[in-house]
Formats: structure tokens, C-alpha cells, sequence
């Protein structure tokens, strides 16, 4: 069984760009957009891009891996309605097999094992209720 309920699954699966936030030296944070794929298989997050292992993100995560992943959008501006999914967990890096991610990823990645999901306006309300649980993957 997933940690994530069938409405985060389909909207992980229609996304495809989230911002992800590492934390750096001094504890210094770091936030910035990344392409994704939700891994049905480990009921994780799999986070690449062009010359990945190269980025400080990819350093962050392998250096302290507590990390927190937001995927958001607007079902609708009138009436306003957000939706996304906030994912704090801890992220594992890997140097390999990268390419799975799709055409011109680079060969490291990470994959990020939920600990926290919030999720809000995926069940088509207001956007104001919140899905807020601590989970185990």
C-alpha cells in the first residue's frame, strides 16, 4: 500500500516540474525548480536533471539529506483554487542509471523516501483543507 493517497499518486503523475529545498554549509538553504517522476515500485520521488551530480542540490542531499519537495499549481484562478503536495523526507544520491528519469538526464539522481505529505486541493474543494500526515516508506 502507498503512503500516498490515489489523488496524490494522479497528480504526481500529471506534474512533472517541483521545487526542491536542501540545505547547505551554515545551514544555509537552498531552493530550486527540478524535473521529477513519482516511482509507483518504491513509493518514492525520483529527482534528475542535465549535469545533476554537478549541482549544489545534488552536494546538499548527499551531504545532510533532509529535504522537502513542493509540486503546486492552480486548478483554477477564478475561483482561485491551489492544489500541490508538500513531501519532506530524507533523500538518497545516487552516481548511476539516472537516464531513467528520460532523454538528456544525467546519470546521477536522487530518490526522496516520504516522512511527511501535505497535501491540499486535490479532492476538488477550496484549496483550504489540508491532507497533513507523518507516514514511513
Amino acid at each position: 500500500m502507498s503512503v500516498f493517497t490515489d489523488q496524490e499518486i494522479a497528480y504526481l503523475n500529471e506534474q512533472r516540474l517541483g521545487r526542491l529545498a536542501t540545505v547547505g554549509a551554515g545551514n544555509k538553504p537552498h531552493v530550486v525548480p527540478v524535473g521529477f517522476r513519482y516511482d509507483a515500485k518504491t513509493d518514492t520521488i525520483h529527482i534528475g536533471g542535465h549535469s545533476f551530480g554537478e549541482t549544489k542540490k545534488f552536494r546538499d542531499a548527499k551531504a545532510n539529506p533532509h529535504v522537502a519537495f513542493v509540486i503546486d499549481d492552480l486548478a483554477s484562478i477564478d475561483p482561485w483554487q491551489p492544489r500541490g503536495i508538500e513531501i519532506r523526507g530524507r533523500a538518497e544520491t545516487f552516481s548511476k542509471e539516472g537516464s531513467h528519469l528520460g532523454p538528456g538526464y544525467d546519470e546521477a539522481w536522487m530518490q526522496i523516501k516520504p516522512a511527511r505529505i501535505i497535501s491540499w486541493g486535490l479532492d476538488e474543494d477550496d484549496g483550504r483543507s489540508r491532507n497533513s500526515r507523518s507516514v514511513s516508506a
